[in-house]
């Protein structure tokens, strides 16, 4: 597959040089952190008032990215040191592929903000998701929209060789549903908004999580940029719990939301929409059991699996403990 020869090649060609330019680029006082527009988070109100770069004493190069996939090949490059809300299975797919790669924290849970969507000329809904079958479908592959796609096919017993598979990015799936060109779109954000003015979800986001079907992002960076910058990745932690506290007390979100808004280059009302599905859990939760504490090791291995099952990956890693590092989240919860 493209996606596994893509990502491959870039985890075997760069393994030592991720290492290398991580290091250089904090010795030089600058870093380069990945993120998504059109997804709103708290952090975008520290990003844009400089909050980051005044507790890390380094400058910081923000950069969007489409997909996470392309996340990992910029980490595996060493263009980029800290990807901010990847999302999960893109973050198996590299790690599976031999890229190493940690998770520093929970970034966001949004179950009802990843999802796919069926063009509504064709009326199918999840009492008649079998039409599915042998219809031309538009997937970022590698992606949490991916791995949602696949297990939802898995669940209404979808063969999904019978199914044309095109790997687009979400906003260009948006466009092609728009013009008729796929039968269903799978994606997030704002795309995933324009998707839905074209058709409908198969299951809700309470009805994908009552499956196991989970859908959360981490910021990631690779484990050597993690190991030798353990104080700036505490801090960097520390000032997205904290950007994380201010949304979720409440009484900030007025002053917060037009900050955002701008810098996710979306509209107040749209913003304020989307932040509504989403869940920015606690140092305290994140440190659980229920998130990096246990279940997240685990539920990246029955991602794997799926993928594996997919013929999406050739192989899944036996366990995925040691792409978890807790320490930057439990210097701030020491703080």
């Amino acid at each position: 597959m493209k996606l596994k020869n893509t990502l491959m090649g870039a985890v075997a060609g760069a393994a030592l040089l991720a290492g290398g330019q991580s290091a250089m680029a904090a010795g030089h006082g600058e870093i380069t952190v990945a993120y998504f527009l059109e997804w709103p988070m708290p952090f975008q109100f520290a990003k844009v008032n400089e909050m980051y770069e005044e507790a890390l004493g380094v400058d910081i190069n923000w950069v969007s990215f489409d997909t996470g996939t392309a996340m990992s090949a910029a980490m595996a490059s060493g263009d980029v040191q800290i990807s901010v809300s990847q999302g999960i299975p893109p973050f198996v797919v590299a790690t599976s592929a031999g890229q190493d790669l940690q998770i520093i924290d929970v970034a966001v849970s949004y179950a009802d903000n990843d999802n796919c969507v069926v063009a509504s000329g064709l009326e199918i809904d999840k009492d008649s998701a079998g039409e599915l079958a042998g219809k031309k479908v538009a997937v970022p592959l590698g992606t949490a929209a991916h791995y949602g796609f696949l297990s939802q096919m898995n669940h209404f017993g979808v063969d999904i060789s019978s199914m044309e598979i095109v790997d687009m990015a979400p906003a260009d799936g948006a466009a092609a549903i728009a013009q008729g060109q796929v039968d269903m779109s799978c994606g997030w954000g704002g795309a995933l908004r324009r998707m839905k003015e074209h058709g409908n979800v198969l299951l809700t986001g309470a009805e994908k999580e009552a499956l196991g079907i989970l859908v959360f992002d981490a910021t990631t960076a690779p484990a050597s940029f993690v190991a030798e910058n353990p104080e700036l990745v505490a801090k960097f932690a520390e000032v997205t719990a904290k950007s994380n506290e201010m949304w979720n007390a409440g009484d900030m979100q007025a002053e917060m939301l037009p900050v955002i808004a701008k810098d996710a280059g979306m509209d107040e009302d749209a913003t304020a929409e989307t932040m509504a599905t989403f869940v920015f859990p606690t140092v305290e939760d994140q440190l659980s059991e229920a998130w990096l504490g246990g279940n997240a090791a685990t539920f990246m291995k029955g991602v794997a699996d799926v993928f594996v099952g997919a013929g999406s990956i050739p192989s899944a890693l036996d366990s995925y403990e040691g792409a978890i590092s807790k320490d930057a989240l439990m210097s701030v919860s020491s703080m």
